[in-house]
C-alpha cells in the first residue's frame, strides 16, 4: 500500500467509527507557495480563515480550509506533495466549511496571561501536537468545538496522530505510515557527481 492510499484509508474509514462525518485539510499556505493554486485549481469547497479582502500576498500565506473528497484528484495530489512536510492538519467533523472556519477564527490570535497577543498557528502538526496534551478539559472542549478528531502527521510523515476526546480526556492513538519510496537519483543527479 502507497503512502497516499494508507493515509487515505485512515481519513476516510476510521477503526471503530460509528458516525458520517466529512474530512477537512486545514492547510498553512505559508509552508509552500503551491497551496493556494492548488487549492484555487481543485474545484472542492474552501475558505481563508482569515475575513474580508486580503492583499494576494497575505492571502497566499494564510490559512485554508478545504472540504476533502476521498476520490478529488486535489486530494492525492495533496497527500503526494505535502505529507510528511507540515502543509497542515486534517479533521473530521459534521459540521459545514463555514461553521468550521468561524470556529477556527476565534483561535487565530490568542492573549498569553499578561494579555499580550500572539498568532497561534494551530494549523501547523507539529504545533498542534505540542498543545493538545497542555489543554484542560475546558480548553479541549472549547478547541474541539464542533470537531470529533484532529489528524496530524508527525514531523517524517512516518506516522499519523489521531487526537479525539472522551470523558473529557484527550485521547491518542499512532497509526504507522508506510514510507514513500526515495526516488532514484536521475541524470541531473548523475553528473553533479562528476564534476565534483
Amino acid at each position: 500500500m502507497t503512502t497516499v492510499d494508507a493515509v487515505r484509508e485512515l481519513l476516510w474509514n476510521p477503526r471503530g467509527a460509528d458516525q458520517v462525518f466529512d474530512v477537512y485539510a486545514l492547510l498553512d499556505g505559508a509552508r509552500d507557495p503551491r497551496i493556494v493554486p492548488m487549492l484555487r485549481r481543485s474545484g472542492l469547497f474552501h475558505r481563508c480563515l482569515y475575513a474580508g479582502k486580503l492583499p494576494e500576498d497575505f492571502l497566499l500565506a494564510s490559512p485554508h480550509l478545504v472540504l476533502l473528497s476521498a476520490t478529488a484528484p486535489f486530494t492525492r495530489e495533496l497527500l503526494e506533495q505535502g505529507w510528511g512536510r507540515s502543509w497542515g492538519i486534517f479533521l473530521r467533523s459534521v459540521a459545514g466549511l463555514d461553521a468550521l472556519q468561524t470556529h477556527f477564527r476565534k483561535f487565530l490570535q490568542v492573549q498569553d496571561e499578561e494579555g499580550r497577543s500572539f498568532f497561534f498557528r494551530f494549523f501547523d502538526p507539529r504545533v498542534l501536537s505540542a498543545f493538545l496534551p497542555t489543554c484542560t478539559p475546558h480548553q479541549l472542549e472549547e478547541f474541539f468545538g464542533p470537531v470529533s478528531r484532529f489528524l496530524v502527521e508527525t514531523s517524517v510523515g512516518a506516522v499519523l496522530n489521531d487526537y479525539y476526546v472522551v470523558l473529557e480526556r484527550l485521547e491518542h492513538r499512532r497509526y504507522p505510515v508506510p514510507p514513500r519510496p526515495v526516488p532514484a537519483p536521475g541524470p541531473e543527479a548523475e553528473g553533479a557527481a562528476h564534476v565534483l
